[in-house]
C-alpha cells in the first residue's frame, strides 16, 4: 500500500486554491485540500524584498501519485516559481490512509 503524502504550497488567494483543489480531487490525484487563509509572507524575489498575503494549501494524497500530482499542480499554479513541498508522514491513521487510497484510486 502507498504511504500518505502531504503537499504544502502557497497560493495568492482562497478561490485559486479551491479551484485547483477541486480539479485535483475531480481527477483523483488528491483526496482533499485544506485551505488556510490569512498568511502573510516576506520574501526576496528577483533581488527585492517583498511582502504579500497568501493562503496555505495542504493537499492529501499518496506517494504513488507524487510525480503525476506534481506535474498537474505545477501546470495549474499561478506563480512563476511555486513553493511545493512533499511531506511524507511517518505514519497515518489506517482509516485515513484507506480513505485517501480509495479516493485516489484509478
Amino acid at each position: 500500500m502507498d504511504r500518505p503524502l502531504l503537499i504544502y504550497t502557497t497560493l495568492p488567494d482562497a478561490e485559486t486554491a479551491l479551484s485547483i483543489g477541486e480539479a485535483l480531487v475531480s481527477e483523483g490525484l488528491i483526496a482533499c485540500i485544506n485551505v488556510l487563509p490569512g498568511m502573510r509572507s516576506v520574501y526576496r524575489w528577483k533581488g527585492t524584498i517583498e511582502r504579500g498575503e497568501e493562503v496555505v494549501a495542504i493537499l492529501k494524497s499518496r506517494t504513488g501519485l507524487r510525480e503525476q500530482l506534481h506535474a498537474a499542480l505545477k501546470a495549474r499554479h499561478p506563480y512563476e516559481t511555486p513553493s511545493i513541498f512533499f511531506i511524507e508522514p511517518a505514519s497515518a491513521d489506517e482509516d485515513t490512509l484507506s480513505w485517501i487510497t480509495a479516493e485516489t484510486a484509478s
